[in-house]
């Protein structure tokens, strides 16, 4: 009615055509394409059965444009049946981006923007609200199908999110498949559903939704249904709430309202039809026809019903949007009109600048004028088309509410348009929109939510790039960013934060002055060298007295001098490391204690050379030991420790070191030697002089006490000894700042035992007892030594048939006819391409004129006319009936096809006669063809309004399956659907996931190019590096693109489901930019094209793969082909166009002498002989679309054989009756095709199936160049459909040919297989195929192929250097097996044998003095302890168990305790002898007795076995498996349970021992005959030195190491005591036995 009303407005409008009355007539298409088509047909070639012609057989057509359709799908069918007419149709409502094509549809327009503008505008939207996870539903028909292509590729290129799922709805309303869809929806993770459909599928598909209860979703409308009202009821509104659309333009249109309200069904002469009467029968819900109705209770219709009074939508013109489009579309049309009367003769566009008339007006003048109007509405718009047919792009955007009264309001809330600058501009007013959650906000659509910082996208395999998992990164690792693809690594001296999204500066570690460590170390060096000053200080003051003179003071103020520099050195250590510093210390250290030892080896030489002096005759030695001498001495001495420092730090320099290795997130500065030979070479040294010192010190401890300062010496070497030894295992299992402070203790600890071994007795002696401080006392008695030893460790550093009798339009095409009483139609490519004239419309438009002869399309022609003529000679098919057939050229062109097929349909003859019954056989019952799928399409749309059948010998595409859009289309080739799979399948036995797909612009190629992307995506073979259209129009810069894009490509395997002409246009292009190296995969579309096998292109087409029809044998067709002449007439019918064509291209000459024989061609005589000239015509070696051409006659052939056979009364149509040759009519022989069933002479069975497709089998082809420069192209294998319905495929590899060097299969693959090792990482914004390899990090496998993750390694395994595997972690603990186990062994056992030997030793001399002295028991008790303590280390040795933890620090703790408790009742013991040798104190040995010294050591004994008791019972020590320390490493160790059990253990043995060495140091100045007191004073301080220097050492060393420097602390302790305590004794009961006599020892003690 918005087109009557506009057309009645313009009636009324003066200027605007005035003098001219339009009329109009309107259809209704019924939601059915087969409808809308017969109208489009109607009002093309209108619906009069007879009306006069002019003389001149010129006059107005029935219609000069048309308005409509609304569905893109009925726009196409229609428009590709007027463009053949040249009629002008103007869409409102079709947004298909396929109409824009002006080569296939040259004649359309369309008020509405097209659906590539859409799709943009949508996805503009979905990037705004950061929808990035969404469903797509789309119709199954050409809008639908081309918004799903267009709206994947437009939403890949713009990176703005993925399809959770694409799915189509179906047009019958199929329950179970909308069932299914549904449940997808409800299942799905995405949350909007993008919904390109009509409100038909709307209604079906939201009764499912309601009956599934599907709720908070965002739907989101295509302008199909925005403004559906039909959908805005109270039953759905609770589901579709809330929707966001796209909207038509709305618009104006002032008086259509009062227009509306004078509709009146008995105003016939407006109206005519009953359009109006149903209508208002459904508006007032009564009946104009009372039959059945009035009984039925219903209401008469009247006709003077007033509209205002009943609430209707039709007069709620609030909302004009497709009516706006209706009301531009006539204006458009009818200015067009305009323009061409208001022509000016003379001045006009057409042919000799004339001008169209009323009278002699052609649509396809009014085209001309339609490209150029331009006009503005009354509400302000522009209209206009740009060079495509299309308006200016405009859309409102709108939103569903559903407000409180139960009303609906769809208000607009935005716009999108194209901007000046051709891009889109979105306008959302977001506080107006209405979100139908109960958050009131926009909802999340997202397959996985945005990883944050700090984490790294890992893609899920299988899945669209927007599913994502969100991995922590690993340590060391940052992303800074949302949706990172990758964590970077931080650079090296930076460490991520716990959060991981930034790298923040790595902690640095030294040894620091701020720290405690630091301080206190730093307040013991300062402490010694402010004792050093005052020492000095007091000696300066005293410098005069004996003390400080005796043995050169010189000496004595040089050595305190040097100890001063050894504390303040001590500090170089600690800061952090710099160069200097690096260099500095350890110079200055080894500098320092060299000064200061060679200070102490002078002052021992110097006592040794007195001692000779005070002899008679020695005088003569001191000359050598003079001031200068002494001086010189340790000159020379210092000298060299400086000159191998100076050597050291030339050669290999100490320098500052950034250490990571410890420490990942840290930074340990250290100082590394350099020369590690240097470092040791500088220890070396001062080892040696301080063993040299010690030596001979220890040589002139019995001079006499004159001359005993070398007791001192020796004490004080023995520390130093002690402390530096202990050094060594210390250092070198100490990290980083350890190691230094490891260091810096033994600085200090050997300074201060030397500094108090040296001047503490002597400053004792001055400042407190000055008495002796004589020359006299000292002469008389020499000072006892103090022995203090300090041990530290060691370490280093890492259309339709109206039936009209007048012809609307003459085409003029390439075709044979052979008469007979049943005609079967053929349409076949005998041209392969076409030139389209230049369609400007100033003139009549002309027919494309057909170029390039195909001889093998000319062959399939043949292949019918063999087949019919067979027919026709078989005496048992199809008796008594006659075949003829007429056989039409496609050029190549739809245009032209189409055009044949109509010629087909309705025959081309200018007038016939009727017979009264109007009754009669069709011109054709059946047709062959066509070729090409598009055309397919488009003919069946058309033949199917008449029923006609059509059996199609090339047309693959799966759509053409639909019984419902194609009910009378077969075909006897597979379906593009199985082609696809069978493809796939061969990209997966070759191992190719990256390869590139062309397609043609055609429905073959579209259908194809989205079926590939779906069946590739769920098979998981593979992914498509470029999906590309190749034009149909030969654009050079298109093809230079596409082709640049391949050679660019690393896809190296090509696919390309295209024709012929597409082909040679492409490789051309392939040529001229030199691609090779490129496997080529062929349709079956070119699979057997000869054209493409020439020695020019063959280099780049060798080895093509293609699949390929089956091949068959047509017995009796080379003969058949022979007999072919061009003056045989009677075979062929009228002017045999196709043969003489054929006849010229074959022998190279011309039938038309004019100009030919003039040029030098040659002419034809029409008898020369095939079989001398060398053509693929007659190669039958390969019948393969001639095969399925010759199967499609046969069908057809049986199927009228099977209808013409039928018995009367039993025939299959209505009353059983059945057809005959009279009375046939196409639909009838459509049922027969359906149940059809003959095997061919070369046994193929032929049958269809539901969908009208054959049984699908393809054979695999490889092209093949062999030496003499021809091309064979070969079987290699096939692929059909087995038994359980799944491909197989079936490949002889040995057989294909390869075009490359390799002579292999090429690689094609995105990204190579990622080796186990490693784990895929997914690019981003690129497909899945597309990857890094990344290794997997420490600790993490993947041990197959294409890992999406590294997994984590148990806890007792860790990978393998090629992280493929998990394997069991190194183990580490102090073993029997390693070099310091078995020495750590071989010196406990040694100890242990020498117990033992020992204690043989006592045992034979029990009865001697030297045994039985100080109670020969307790001697005896005290060497089976140590045994016990050298056997009790070799529990920490070996792999640690629960017994051994629990048993080694006990049998430690009382093995060590019962021999300090020996020696303490030992040390006891010589006190209470002293005292009872003195007058009245024999009454205190009672205390002493034997009795009380065992239940002494056993008490004593007892209390450390009760400590341990306690420990085990309460927090027992156990076996641990520690990974703290590395990684790959598992560190068995004992773990203490209770470290204060162990603090108890320790504290109380260090008790005992301390209480020794005070007793043992008491009684060191009793008389000699009890001065076994000496040799304790000697073992507990050895002991002391080495449980104290045993404590940092044991807290600074890792695993195992800790197990040794405990052992070694056993072992050198036990050492130290035996050594001590029997070493003296054994001496003389073996070597010197004169003195194990009672008067010796009682005269004279035993002096060490």
């Amino acid at each position: 009615m918005t087109m009557a009303f506009a057309i009645d407005e313009i009636n009324k409008n003066s200027k605007l055509l005035p003098n001219v009355t339009l009329g109009y007539s309107l259809y209704d298409n019924c939601g059915a394409l087969v409808v809308g088509f017969s109208g489009a047909l109607s009002l093309a070639s209108g619906r009069e059965e007879q009306f006069l012609l002019q003389e001149s057989c010129s006059g107005t057509p029935p219609v000069l444009g048309i308005v409509g359709d609304s569905s893109s799908t009925y726009s196409i069918a229609s428009s590709s049946v007027l463009g053949l007419f040249k009629m002008p149709m103007v869409s409102y409502f079709a947004t298909c981006s396929c109409l824009s094509d002006r080569q296939r549809f040259p004649t359309f327009f369309r008020t509405i923007p097209s659906d590539a503008f859409q799709v943009r505008a949508m996805i503009q939207i979905l990037k705004h609200f950061g929808w990035t996870w969404v469903g797509l539903l789309v119709s199954d028909d050409d809008y639908g199908l081309h918004v799903a292509q267009s709206f994947q590729s437009d939403l890949a290129q713009s990176g703005g999110g993925c399809l959770a799922y694409v799915e189509v709805l179906p047009w019958d309303s199929d329950l179970n498949e909308l069932r299914r869809i549904v449940h997808l929806i409800k299942t799905s993770t995405a949350r909007v559903v993008i919904v390109f459909a009509h409100e038909f599928h709307m209604i079906h598909l939201m009764e499912e939704v309601v009956q599934q209860n599907v709720t908070d979703l965002q739907w989101f409308a295509s302008e199909a249904w925005t403004s559906a009202a039909v959908l805005q009821t109270p039953r759905l509104m609770p589901y579709l709430d809330g929707t966001l659309g796209i909207a038509i333009r709305r618009g104006e249109i002032p008086g259509l309202r009062d227009f509306l309200l004078q509709i009146r069904p008995d105003k016939k002469e407006n109206y005519g039809n009953n359009m109006v009467r149903q209508f208002w029968e459904h508006t007032f819900q009564c009946g104009f026809d009372p039959a059945g109705w009035v009984e039925a209770g219903g209401a008469l219709c009247t006709g003077e019903e007033d509209l205002e009074t009943v609430e209707t939508e039709f007069l709620d013109l609030s909302n004009l949007r497709p009516e706006y489009n209706v009301y531009k579309a006539v204006y458009a049309l009818a200015y067009a009109l305009d323009d061409m009367l208001h022509c000016e003769p003379g001045r006009g566009p057409f042919s000799g600048h004339s001008c169209a008339t009323v009278q002699t007006l052609e649509p396809w003048q009014l085209v001309h004028y339609l490209q150029k109007i331009n006009f503005t509405t009354p509400f302000g718009d522009e209209v206009s088309f740009d060079e495509n047919g299309d308006a200016l792009p405009i859309y409102d955007v709108m939103n569903w509410l559903w407000l409180p009264d139960g009303r609906t309001k769809v208000q607009n809330v935005g716009e999108v348009k194209r901007s000046a600058s051709k891009a889109e501009e979105l306008t959302l007013d977001e506080l107006k929109i209405f979100w139908n959650f109960e958050s009131k906000e926009p909802p999340q659509s997202v397959c996985s939510e945005s990883c944050p910082p700090g984490t790294r996208m890992a893609r899920k395999k299988s899945q669209p790039e927007c599913c994502f998992d969100c991995i922590p990164c690993s340590e060391g690792k940052i992303s800074n960013k949302s949706d990172s693809m990758e964590c970077i690594s931080c650079p090296e001296d930076f460490w991520s934060s716990p959060q991981r999204d930034l790298c923040v500066p790595k902690k640095t570690e030294f040894l620091s002055y701020h720290e405690p460590l630091g301080i206190c170390l730093t307040a013991a060096s300062l402490l010694g060298t402010f004792i050093c000053v005052v020492v000095l200080g007091i000696f300066y003051c005293h410098r005069s007295t004996p003390m400080v003179r005796a043995n050169n003071s010189e000496l004595s103020f040089l050595l305190l001098v040097s100890l001063k520099l050894c504390f303040l050195c001590s500090l170089l250590f600690i800061g952090r490391p710099r160069l200097w510093t690096c260099q500095l210390r350890h110079a200055a250290f080894g500098i320092s204690f060299v000064l200061c030892v060679s200070c102490i080896l002078v002052k021992t030489m110097v006592v040794l050379a007195v001692f000779k002096a005070s002899k008679p005759g020695g005088g003569a030695n001191l000359k050598w030991f003079g001031a200068v001498q002494q001086r010189g001495t340790v000159l020379a001495l210092t000298c060299v420790q400086a000159a191998i420092c100076t050597a050291w730090l030339v050669s290999s320099s100490p320098s500052p070191h950034k250490n990571t290795q410890y420490h990942n997130d840290m930074i340990v500065y250290e100082c590394v030697v350099g020369s590690t030979i240097g470092f040791a070479v500088l220890l070396g040294y001062i080892g040696l002089l301080a063993f040299l010192s010690f030596l001979l010190a220890f040589l002139a401890r019995n001079l006499p006490d004159n001359f005993n300062e070398a007791k001192l010496i020796t004490f004080s070497m023995l520390i130093f000894c002690a402390v530096w030894v202990a050094f060594v295992p210390a250092y070198v299992n100490s990290p980083g700042k350890y190691a230094d402070a490891v260091e810096v203790f033994a600085i200090l600890a050997s300074s201060f035992g030397l500094l108090v071994a040296l001047f503490g007795p002597k400053c004792y002696i001055i400042l407190l007892r000055p008495e002796r401080n004589t020359k006299k006392a000292i002469m008389g008695r020499g000072t006892n030594s103090l022995f203090y030893s300090v041990s530290i460790s060691l370490c280093s550093a890492s259309s339709s048939l109206l039936s009209s009798c007048k012809l609307q339009r003459k085409f003029h095409l390439n075709e044979v006819h052979k008469p007979g009483e049943v005609v079967l139609g053929g349409l076949f490519e005998v041209h392969y391409t076409s030139v389209f004239p230049e369609q400007t419309f100033t003139s009549e438009p002309q027919q494309p004129r057909c170029k390039g002869f195909d001889t093998l399309g000319f062959r399939h022609a043949m292949t019918m006319a063999f087949a019919i003529d067979e027919i026709n000679k078989n005496s048992k098919l199809l008796p008594n009936v006659t075949l003829g057939y007429s056989l039409y050229d496609n050029c190549g062109a739809l245009v032209v096809g189409f055009s044949g097929a109509l010629s087909l349909a309705s025959g081309q003859e200018e007038q016939f006669l009727f017979q009264e019954s109007c009754s009669g056989t069709p011109p054709v019952l059946g047709i062959v063809g066509d070729h090409y799928s598009t055309f397919s399409i488009a003919i069946s749309n058309v033949l199917s309004l008449y029923n006609m059948p059509i059996v199609s010998y090339f047309a693959t595409c799966s759509c053409l399956s639909d019984r419902q859009r194609f009910p009378t289309f077969f075909r006897t080739i597979p379906s593009d659907a199985f082609q696809v799979r069978a493809m796939i399948q061969i990209l997966k036995h070759f191992g190719w996931t990256w390869v590139g797909l062309l397609v043609s612009d055609d429905d073959y190629g579209l259908h194809v190019a989205q079926s590939f992307q779906s069946d590739l995506a769920q098979s998981g073979g593979g992914c498509l590096a470029y999906v590309e259209v190749l034009p149909w129009d030969s654009d050079l810069n298109e093809l230079r693109r596409i082709v640049h894009l391949i050679k660019t490509s690393t896809a190296r395997v090509v696919i390309v489901f295209a024709h012929e002409i597409h082909m040679i246009q492409l490789m051309e292009e392939v040529m001229n930019q030199n691609v090779t190296g490129l496997q080529w995969m062929s349709s079956e579309a070119w699979t057997s094209a000869s054209v493409l096998q020439t020695p020019r292109l063959m280099p780049y087409l060798g080895g093509t793969l293609g699949i390929a029809i089956r091949r068959g044998e047509i017995p009796g067709l080379r003969d058949f082909l022979l007999q072919i002449r061009p003056d045989k007439k009677e075979n062929y019918g009228n002017n045999m166009v196709r043969v003489r064509q054929f006849w010229e291209h074959t022998f190279q000459c011309g039938f038309d002498p004019a100009g030919w024989v003039e040029a030098g061609g040659a002419l034809c005589t029409g008898e020369e002989d095939l079989e001398t000239v060398e053509t693929e015509f007659l190669d039958l070696s390969n019948l393969r679309p001639e095969y399925n051409v010759y199967k499609a006659v046969y069908a057809l052939a049986y199927a009228l054989d099977d209808m013409l056979q039928c018995e009367p009364g039993r025939g299959p149509f209505s009353g059983h009756s059945c057809a005959t040759v009279q009375t046939l009519e196409p639909w009838q022989l459509v049922h027969y095709l359906q149940k059809i069933n003959f095997t061919t002479p070369f046994g193929d069975e032929v049958s269809f199936d539901e969908n009208g497709d054959a049984l699908p089998i393809y054979d695999v082809m490889n092209w093949l160049w062999l030496p003499d420069g021809r091309t064979k192209v070969q079987n290699v294998g096939e692929v059909k459909r087995s038994a359980s319905k799944a491909e197989e495929l079936i490949l002889d590899e040995l057989k294909i040919f390869w075009n490359f060097e390799s002579k292999e299969p090429p690689q094609s693959v995105c990204s190579e297989s990622c080796p186990p090792g490693t784990r895929m990482a997914r690019k981003k914004s690129q497909p899945e195929c597309c990857f890094d390899c990344i290794p997997c990090s420490e600790g993490t496998i993947s041990n197959k192929t294409d890992s999406m993750e590294c997994i984590s390694c148990p806890e007792d395994f860790w990978s393998s250097p090629q992280r493929d595997l998990c394997v069991p972690k190194k183990t580490e603990f102090l073993s029997y097996h390693e070099p310091l186990g078995i020495c750590l062994t071989a010196a406990s056992l040694l100890g242990t044998f020498i117990c033992v030997v020992v204690l043989g030793i006592f045992y034979c001399h029990r009865s001697t003095p030297m045994v039985r002295a100080n109670n020969s028991e307790l001697s005896f008790l005290l060497l089976v302890s140590l045994k016990l303590c050298f056997l009790c280390s070799l529990l920490f040795i070996g792999r640690p168990r629960l017994w051994t933890c629990q048993l080694r620090h006990a049998a430690f703790g009382i093995s060590f305790v019962l021999c300090v408790s020996c020696i303490l009742v030992k040390t006891m013991v010589v006190l209470a002898v002293f005292k009872a040798s003195k007058p009245g104190g024999g009454a205190n040995l009672k205390w002493f007795g034997a009795v009380q010294q065992r239940g002494t050591v056993l008490a004593l004994t007892c209390v450390q076995a009760a400590i341990c008791t306690v420990w085990l019972v309460s927090s027992s020590p156990s076996p641990h498996k520690n990974t703290q320390y590395h990684n790959d490493l598992i560190v068995y160790e004992c773990v203490v349970g209770s470290t204060i059990g162990f603090a108890v253990l320790l504290s109380y043995i260090g008790l005992l021992a301390f209480l020794s060495f005070l007793l043992a140091f008491l009684a060191r100045n009793l008389p000699d005959n009890f001065n076994e007191a000496k040799l304790i004073t000697f073992s507990m301080l050895i002991f002391c030195a080495v449980w104290v220097a045993f404590v940092p050492a044991y807290v600074n060393s890792p695993g195992k190491y800790a197990d040794a420097v405990e052992v070694f602390a056993i072992l050198a302790s036990s050492f130290g005591l035996l050594v001590a305590l029997f070493g003296p004794k054994c001496y003389i009961i073996l070597l010197r036995p004169e003195k194990n006599t009672k008067k010796a020892i009682m005269g004279q003690g035993t002096k060490f």
